[in-house]
């Protein structure tokens, strides 16, 4: 759970998403006296991991955040740091996937924002998360399980179905949405540039 944890929180290992909850909900129902260990473990491991990034990100991380959601978004996530960094970390670790929590970790970094509160927001949503999962799949692990193993096939086309569905939203997304938005954007620039430019 630790290293699964510490995995799913850092930009350079890939981690399925989800799967520290999966693992979860699937160890409290094997061992239901141990769901708080688990739960103990995951939160340990997700913080790990988490501070890891806010650590290497507070060292040149901004290039590679803007890369990776864009600058336009990046900036935005800057401003909300700037405002309400405590809230943002903390309802950000209550989210699931597919939420890019790394996102926020990395924008921590380059914000330098106060490791103590940092520290403290991340603890507390991670731990409130996986204790209520944990404590679910201590409850109700079992039948679920038992929903999956007898309805797999229904459950893995639908499954299918989805990524299917979103790898053409993507591809939609990139082929022609985005090309035509930035080519735009650019013709927007340099109209508004074009007054200031003829002095």
């Amino acid at each position: 759970m630790i290293l699964l944890g510490i995995a799913d929180n850092t930009p350079f290992i890939s981690a399925p998403a989800g799967s520290v909850d999966v693992f979860l909900i699937l160890l409290s129902a094997h061992r239901p006296e141990w769901w708080a260990y688990y739960a103990f473990m995951a939160t340990v491991g997700e913080v790990a991991g988490g501070y890891l990034t806010y650590r290497l990100s507070k060292k040149g991380g901004q290039e590679t955040l803007e890369r990776k959601i864009d600058k336009p978004r990046a900036e935005k996530l800057y401003k909300r740091f700037e405002k309400h960094g405590f809230v943002t970390v903390f309802t950000g670790s209550l989210l699931p996937p597919p939420f890019p929590f790394t996102s926020v970790l990395m924008a921590a970094g380059i914000m330098q924002y106060p490791r103590q509160k940092f520290l403290s927001a991340l603890t507390a949503g991670r731990g409130l998360r996986f204790f209520v999962v944990a404590y679910l799949g201590r409850i109700y692990g079992h039948q679920m399980i038992g929903f999956f193993s007898r309805h797999y096939q229904p459950v893995l086309y639908v499954l299918i179905a989805l990524a299917v569905g979103v790898g053409i939203g993507a591809l939609i997304y990139f082929k022609w949405y985005w090309p035509r938005h930035a080519a735009k954007k650019g013709q927007r620039r340099r109209l508004h540039a074009g007054p200031s430019g003829s002095e």
